[in-house]
């Protein structure tokens, strides 16, 4: 029992998990930053150029309620009618949603490739291994001071 103990411990502490968590949680918090995005800023003034369609409440009745006529004004209207009703408002939202989502994402992705390679490139080699011991040694060596061998 204590070597499993000690696994999953060895396994949380590793520096992936933490980042995979790390990054759920402020992916948890960004989603509802973009869902508000797309919800208060993006649909309505999309909705306006569209004749002032609200996407929120652009659904299809399927099958009307017990008490309902057919016609109602919004999806809350429809549903507490016990109508059944296709939610297309929702899923046009949502799709914005994940597409601004995953453009961040790649906006992010690439800037940090960005500074990953400014940081591969600025490092420069100063050093060679030794042939013969493999010793780090300058580059303008020319014997090997630590095995003396002659170096091309």
């Amino acid at each position: 029992m204590k070597s499993i103990i000690g696994e999953f411990k060895k396994f949380i502490m590793r520096g992936n998990v933490i980042d995979m968590a790390v990054g759920i949680i402020i992916g948890g918090a960004f989603t509802k930053i973009v869902n508000s995005m797309v919800a208060d800023v993006l649909m309505p003034p999309l909705g306006l150029l569209l004749g002032q369609v609200d996407f929120s409440n652009w659904f299809i009745v399927l099958k009307d309620g017990a008490n309902g006529t057919g016609h109602y004004a919004t999806m809350e209207a429809a549903q507490a009618a016990g109508a059944t009703t296709l939610n297309l408002g929702l899923f046009l939202n949502a799709v914005i949603s994940f597409l601004i989502v995953a453009f961040c994402v790649f906006l992010l992705i690439k800037a940090i490739n960005k500074l990953n390679t400014k940081e591969e490139a600025a490092v420069t080699i100063t050093t060679k291994k030794c042939p013969f011991c493999c010793t780090e040694i300058p580059l303008e060596a020319k014997k090997c001071p630590h095995c003396t061998s002659e170096l091309k």
